[in-house]
């Protein structure tokens, strides 16, 4: 068999760098942009507000040590990065942004925007602790058409039901597409990387052009149906198959899906908020608009919601449908919930399919890169 990469892969290796060249253009023709940190900030409000949501850096090691200035050393490294990010402008998308939104996913970052607030206008989503009782749902909602309200009054903009079902069934076709895209995943060989995979998924993110963004999935789409129908893949048939969940994982963040990858594994899933999550639900287009969006994104399986038993049921269902050898659950340090969480998954995945666990705490830094590989490849061993 050939072992390639599929050549659509090319548009989306320069998609961000591009991204902040045109946010740059955008921002000069009047546009109005709204960044974001966490996937519990729904994107159809801005959009029906007439702005651009905007994903905000807070992946790379470099701008740790300027976040350091202020944040504690012990602080988990995304708030770091992303602290650092904003105090040094580094952040092209911070940097462009008319209003922050932040949320309450973890204490952490709840004081760093006490920081940040001093810098931009910013809002912080309050969420409630569970997404399970209807008190739960009717305080969500409330966050979210104060959000609404906000955007209103920031913007001069008028958030109507049609603008709001317009950006539902927008970034509903998007989820779709992305679902279809994952899917090829399942193949073996698998056609396509799980780093080439989370390019794609954080690339959305970054994007403004969402037309465009749709047009190159479906090309990589289409390539990726001839690759199958060749049996060509981006690695040999029957390769042990990784799902990988646990914390945001994005570009400038992914040793450890390359050290899976460079190992002889395939990562065929990424449950990560900064992955397929965001993906999974759709905004139900049958119920009242606001009402309907803040049911989806309250619904997220964080580990910031106790108990979150959504998340324990969704890895399982993907390592059954996706047939994967193993799940790797990555946490960064500092990150109490998901760490607190690792045990729990870790006993329903062996309640629920006997399904090999590893948990790697680590953090941005590339010190530790030669021990998690030693991990990972005793890990990969003990499958057979």
């Amino acid at each position: 068999m050939t072992l390639s990469r599929a050549q659509a892969m090319a548009h989306f290796d320069m998609a961000i760098p591009h991204a902040a060249t045109s946010l740059k253009q955008l921002k000069e023709e009047g546009a109005k942009v709204v960044g974001f940190y966490c996937m519990f900030a729904p994107q159809e409000v801005a959009l029906a507000a007439g702005a651009q949501p905007v994903a905000l850096c807070a992946t790379k090691e470099e701008p740790i040590a300027d976040g350091e200035k202020t944040l504690p050393r012990n602080f988990c490294p995304l708030i770091k990065s992303s602290y650092g990010f904003a105090v040094t402008d580094k952040c092209p998308f911070f940097l462009h942004s008319d209003l922050i939104v932040g949320e309450t996913t973890c204490d952490g970052k709840k004081k760093m925007f006490e920081h940040m607030a001093k810098m931009k206008p910013l809002h912080v989503m309050k969420l409630p602790q569970s997404y399970a009782t209807e008190a739960d749902k009717a305080y969500w909602l409330a966050a979210v058409r104060e959000l609404k309200d906000l955007l209103e009054t920031t913007f001069g903009a008028k958030i109507t039901d049609e603008k709001l079902v317009a950006a539902i069934k927008e970034l509903n076709a998007e989820r779709l597409l992305i679902q279809e895209l994952a899917a090829f995943t399942k193949y073996d060989p698998v056609p396509l990387s799980g780093l080439d995979m989370l390019k794609i998924l954080w690339a959305r993110n970054f994007v403004f052009d969402r037309r465009e963004f749709t047009a190159q999935v479906r090309e990589l789409i289409n390539e990726l149906k001839r690759r199958v129908a060749a049996g060509e893949g981006a690695f040999p048939k029957g390769a042990k198959r990784i799902v990988v969940t646990g914390v945001p994982t994005g570009i400038g963040a992914e040793k450890v899906l390359k050290v899976i990858e460079d190992c002889g594994a395939a990562v065929v899933y990424i449950e990560n908020c900064a992955g397929m999550k965001q993906f999974v639900s759709l905004v139900d287009e049958s119920k009242p608009a606001l009402e309907a969006i803040a049911e989806k994104y309250l619904g997220t399986p964080c580990s910031c919601m106790s108990p979150n038993p959504r998340r324990m049921e969704l890895v399982a269902e993907v390592a059954r449908e996706w047939r994967a050898d193993g799940v790797v659950d990555i946490v960064w340090q500092g990150c109490h919930t998901y760490n607190v969480e690792s045990k729990v998954l870790k006993d329903y995945l062996s309640d629920n399919g006997n399904v090999p666990y590893l948990h790697i705490e680590t953090d941005y830094s590339q010190g530790d890169v030669e021990q998690i590989k030693t991990r990972v490849q005793a890990f990969l061993e003990m499958m057979g």
